[in-house]
């Protein structure tokens, strides 16, 4: 998630912080309406399967009745309002058990509980005892109440949704901020106009010892190199936000006298959407790396020295005992005996190891 959703979000925890109680809102709304439109029964209910449940109510102990009793199963999405005056009058309801018995509705006026996405939820609705009229004004008093309702409902939604989306974001953040500070390199999160909107504390540490600057976000990088550095910094910066990856090692001689090799990687940043935001600037002190494969190269070279001497101070003598070898052997001289034949032997196996020595080092 993107350092700006982090910080929206952030912003809105006093307000998720609320202390809304959902249940109790709707109460005193449904208890409004029994006031307002002056009726001794008024419902909020919802629809679950085949089951009316009666959550918020005044009027009557009632939890819960069948859909096939109920009088808000004829409401739907297309009919915003449904008014019946005497229920006597009307064969959907003339036989009902709660129009025939206890508590003998005959006045019924209801409006659908819709989701703004369009999803029937329940009902709001008012009940008489008595036979009435229903003007223009209280039906729009009683569409307005179910908007309020919806609101209230969807409201409560809505603040669980943020409030899950805030827990995933502050978890999201401190897995980030766990990564950067349990890393030995020093890192950075750069905006796309070089603004610093993220690091760590080997960074910020590293830039006050060596720069003397105090690192926070909003910090331009202009703020920390000048010069060269800054222009070598600004076209790799460049190219990572082209979407390239840029990795190098570099020897870097500081005012104070430190010499520390690096390496460096210069990475895309994205957002969720795909979308290049900044990058992500990476250095690993590699100095250690680096000395010791200095010392190896020069304890490479000395002993390619040493055995190359060696090699060729050997060949000396070996070169001679079969120099005269060879005088004793044109002149067919009697003092050639079976032994130095086998001393000249030996001397050609003992030249040739130091030939096959010779060219290994080579």
């Amino acid at each position: 998630m993107a350092i700006k959703d982090l910080e929206r979000l952030q912003a809105l925890h006093r307000f998720l912080n609320l202390e809304i109680d959902k249940d109790a809102e709707l109460q005193e709304m449904i208890e409004l309406t029994a006031e307002l439109l002056n009726c001794p029964i008024a419902l909020i209910t919802l629809i679950e399967g085949d089951t009316q449940y009666f959550l918020y109510k005044v009027g009557t102990d009632v939890e819960q009745v069948s859909n096939s009793d109920s009088f808000c199963r004829y409401l739907n999405l297309g009919n915003d309002l449904m008014v019946v005056t005497d229920t006597h009058k009307d064969e959907r309801f003339a036989s009902n058990p709660f129009v025939t018995g206890n508590p003998n509705v005959v006045f019924y006026a209801g409006v659908p509980l819709t989701t703004h996405d369009g999803h029937l939820l329940g009902s709001i609705c008012i009940l008489d005892v008595i036979s009435r009229e229903f003007t223009p004004v209280q039906s729009r008093l009683l569409r307005v109440l179910a908007k309020r309702v919806i609101q209230i409902m969807e409201f409560e939604f809505s603040i669980n949704l943020l409030k899950q989306q805030f827990l995933q974001a502050r978890d999201a953040e401190t897995k980030l901020r766990s990564f950067f500070e349990s890393s030995s390199s020093c890192h950075l999160l750069i905006d796309r106009d070089m603004g610093v909107m993220a690091y760590n504390k080997n960074m910020a540490s590293f830039l006050k010892r060596m720069y003397n600057v105090m690192l926070k976000q909003g910090t331009h990088v202009n703020q920390i190199l000048q010069g060269p550095a800054l222009e070598s910094f600004t076209t790799d910066f460049k190219q990572a936000l082209s979407g390239k990856t840029i990795t190098f090692e570099r020897e870097v001689n500081y005012k104070n006298g430190e010499r520390i090799w690096w390496y460096v990687a210069f990475e895309p940043g994205f957002d969720a959407e795909g979308k290049i935001i900044g990058i992500s600037y990476n250095a690993t002190d590699i100095t250690a790396r680096k000395v010791n494969e200095e010392k190896i190269l020069a304890q490479n070279s000395s002993l390619r020295q040493i055995a190359h001497m060696q090699s060729h101070e050997l060949r000396k003598p070996v070169a001679t005992i079969l120099g005269l070898m060879e005088v004793l052997k044109l002149d067919h001289s009697p003092e050639m005996t079976e032994e130095m034949y086998m001393l000249e032997e030996t001397t050609r196996e003992l030249d040739d190891k130091i030939r096959m020595i010779v060219n290994m080092i080579n």
